[in-house]
């Protein structure tokens, strides 16, 4: 019984600890314009030769979180033509969601000369995934085609010519799927590995989302980025803990929205999610003076809990995954705090209660002030649950048990969100009213 016991210990803690490794992967910039970048110069390899005419379908959801947010190293531009033109004259997929860490000088000259020379068409996709899209390139009577869909570098499709030469499953980067259930995600269980597992399993991992992700907050603090919410917030709000919480993670929003090249840390695909199951937690272990063991610890948690609720709503949403990062980190400092599983699962619950209205109307300079309230509300979530408050089942969408709650959530931004991302965009493209 005893080996059994140890073997089923050890198959969770696996299954967790390469959930942390697949999705805790270093970005630079905003993940929907990367990832465009990326396929984009995986199908100009496939093409072989320069492309003279690209075509990107694209999904709303795609259309919306690269209108508004700067490309890093693009000195200023924005969209979808300008992302697919980086990636194309970079031309250098190895280097994955960090692949504008390739352009200089003189390629940002290429890309706006080739931008100037080739069309590149920009169409909606319509489609059932709210995170896929397709280019097509053509050039002297060839084309190459690449679809990406449901996670950023997940390529399903290669095709050359008519002939296709490459063909996966879609989400075959999910470590649930691979697991062949063996394990499923639970509050409950990411809060047994993350006290349990061997610290030297996970701190490269985690100390690596710290250094990356506190860079980035500290230059926003210290430059001119975006609307400069995190400073804002340090120039008018007292000295408390909550205050440096959300003006630390906001700062880091502010420069990776403006076009900072400071590479993060992601979380669920999202930067602005990594930044924000990290740096407030981060700020908080710090001030009450906690080990660097315990943040590693209720680093896991944030993170842990901001991707089991993200992959049941999906990569992109109208329900701004903010929220979900922050619930992450209510549920961290409340364990850092009171060490009680009922007390962890009572912030998760009251936190989302709380924010669960956010939307997401793309990514943009205003994502920070987003960040900002969903850690609001996540602190109060923590503060209600440390004193032995939280909302009662069946008020709201609070339901019996955390679980229920946060599937609940997700059925709501998953599914009954669909028409308010339809709107979203619509509002967002409405030229008449600008």
């Amino acid at each position: 019984m005893r080996q059994e016991s140890n073997k089923g210990v050890f198959v969770e803690q696996s299954f967790y600890t390469e959930i942390l490794r697949s999705e805790l992967i270093p970005a630079m910039g905003c993940t929907e314009p990367i990832s465009l970048a990326y396929a984009a110069a995986e199908c100009r390899s496939l093409l072989g030769e320069l492309p003279e005419k690209t075509i990107a379908e694209c999904s709303g959801n795609i259309i919306k979180n690269v209108m508004g947010v700067t490309i890093p190293n693009t000195d200023g531009m924005k969209g979808i033509e300008s992302a697919v033109a980086s990636g194309i004259i970079i031309n250098d997929p190895t280097k994955g969601l960090e692949i504008l860490s390739g352009m200089d000088d003189t390629l940002l000259r290429e890309v706006c000369a080739y931008k100037e020379r080739y069309p590149i068409d920009v169409k909606l996709l319509e489609s059932e995934k709210p995170l896929h899209f397709i280019l097509s390139m053509f050039c002297n009577g060839n084309y190459a085609k690449i679809e990406v869909m449901d996670t950023h570098m997940n390529i399903v499709r290669k095709e050359l010519n008519g002939n296709i030469v490459f063909s996966a499953e879609c989400c075959s980067s999910n470590v649930e799927s691979s697991m062949n259930g063996a394990c499923s995600m639970s509050i409950d269980g990411i809060i047994r590995y993350s006290e349990s597992v061997p610290l030297d399993a996970i701190e490269p991992i985690l100390s690596s989302q710290l250094e990356m992700n506190s860079r980035i907050c500290s230059l926003g603090l210290a430059d001119q980025w975006g609307a400069e919410i995190g400073k804002l917030i340090l120039q008018t709000e007292d000295n408390s803990i909550l205050a440096k919480m959300k003006a630390y993670a906001a700062s880091g929003s502010d420069a990776r929205m403006s076009g900072c090249v400071s590479p993060v840390v992601i979380n669920s695909g999202s930067g602005n999610q990594g930044i924000t199951a990290s740096m407030p937690v981060k700020v908080f272990a710090e001030e009450k003076g906690y080990s660097r063991e315990l943040l590693i610890r209720a680093l896991a948690i944030s993170n842990l809990v901001a991707i089991h609720e993200r992959r049941k709503i999906g990569r992109l949403s109208a329900f701004c995954g903010a929220v979900n990062a922050a619930s992450g980190v209510s549920a961290a400092i409340t364990w850092l705090v009171a060490r009680s599983p009922d007390k962890v699962k009572a912030a998760v619950s009251n936190t989302l209660a709380i924010a669960a209205g956010l939307i997401c109307d793309g990514a943009k300079p205003s994502c920070a002030a987003k960040i900002s309230i969903a850690i609001e509300s996540a602190y109060l979530g923590f503060i209600m649950a440390s004193a032995g408050e939280s909302f009662k089942p069946y008020e709201g969408i609070v339901k019996s048990d955390v679980e229920r709650t946060i599937d609940g959530v997700a059925e709501i931004a998953r599914d009954g969100m669909r028409g308010t991302d339809t709107e979203i965009l619509r509002v967002m493209l409405d030229k008449s009213s600008r």
